[in-house]
């Protein structure tokens, strides 16, 4: 049964104790780093459960990207072991995350609906409406925060200004990170998808740039239906979304926005978001999704001991 086959959190005590966030157990290898990409699934900064394929969808459409996208700006990938790891370069990551957006929707239509029109250094003007399509591509840095806490606005002013990265590394990230959006919207418009905001990090390794984490994966992008946009923008209705929004606007349906405790995800919502992030992969890729025969913790073990990933030694 699918449901029985998804992986919670990794076990590799060969490479000893892994960081763990909402979704990734993170193995420090010396100088490159081991990320396994669970099943969990987190919203609202609260992790809730597990969604079948979730990892596997992540990792795959992950490298999809990563290697596309290249020669616009290197990227961390050295190789990909299994479906739900990466073996990566380690880098110094830059203390913010850039998030570019085309429509106004998910938090940022929160915030200006509650009267935030000006956290980013700009102001949104009067008379936007929900999902509404921006003239050009905005650009709404966020602090990254520690494990448990919630990441913070902040505009380009205050990121030179704190010196968190400096004027010339930013206008390279900036620049990386248009170019990056560009190529994602336009392979998205030919797959009959709208990319509607996401969110890039970017490291550091001896004074050159490299996009790490993920690009344009329904974790930390938004996808919207492009054929359905303009009617149900007019007539006011909710995009038909691709991506971890679907899970967020559940839990707010039923009251839950990060304070209290969440509602538990049924079977049923869950086989229904794995159904969805499955179909995403296989539009975006190309390549049909591949549904797990074994336990996935398993398989993970044994393709990693086939490729001789342990403690400072991988290849």
């Amino acid at each position: 049964m699918l449901l029985d086959k998804t992986l919670s959190r990794s076990h590799l005590p060969s490479l000893g104790e892994p960081n763990r966030g909402k979704v990734r157990d993170v193995y420090d290898l010396g100088d490159k780093l081991l990320i396994v990409t669970t099943d969990r699934i987190s919203a609202f900064d609260v992790v809730l459960g597990t969604v079948p394929c979730k990892g596997q969808v992540l990792n795959s459409i992950a490298a999809h990207w990563f290697e596309i996208t290249k020669e616009i700006v290197p990227n961390h990938v050295i190789s990909v072991p299994d479906p739900n790891a990466m073996l990566v370069k380690k880098l110094r990551p830059l203390p913010v995350e850039v998030v570019l957006r085309r429509h106004i929707t998910g938090s940022l239509w929160r915030d200006y609906q509650a009267g935030k029109r000006d956290s980013y250094g700009f102001t949104l003007p009067d008379g936007l409406r929900a999902d509404q399509k921006f003239d050009e591509v905005i650009i709404t840095p966020t602090t990254k925060a520690e494990l448990g806490e919630h990441d913070e606005p902040i505009s380009e002013q205050e990121i030179l200004e704190r010196g968190l990265v400096s004027d010339s590394i930013w206008q390279q990230v900036k620049k990386a990170a248009l170019n990056l959006f560009a190529m994602g919207e336009k392979e998205a418009a030919d797959r009959g998808l709208i990319l509607v905001d996401t969110k890039y990090e970017f490291g550091m390794d001896k004074g050159k740039l490299f996009v790490m984490d993920e690009i344009h994966t329904p974790d930390s992008s938004r996808y919207w239906e492009a054929d359905e946009y303009e009617q149900r923008f007019e007539s006011g209705k909710p995009q038909k979304m691709l991506d971890k929004e679907n899970i967020r606007q559940w839990l707010i349906q039923r009251g839950f926005s990060g304070q209290g405790t969440p509602p538990k995800l049924t079977d049923e919502v869950r086989v229904e978001l794995a159904s969805t992030y499955l179909n995403l992969q296989e539009r975006l890729t190309g390549k049909p999704a591949l549904l797990p025969t074994q336990d996935p913790g398993a398989r993970l073990s044994d393709n990693l001991s086939r490729a001789n990933i342990s403690m400072g030694e991988s290849k």
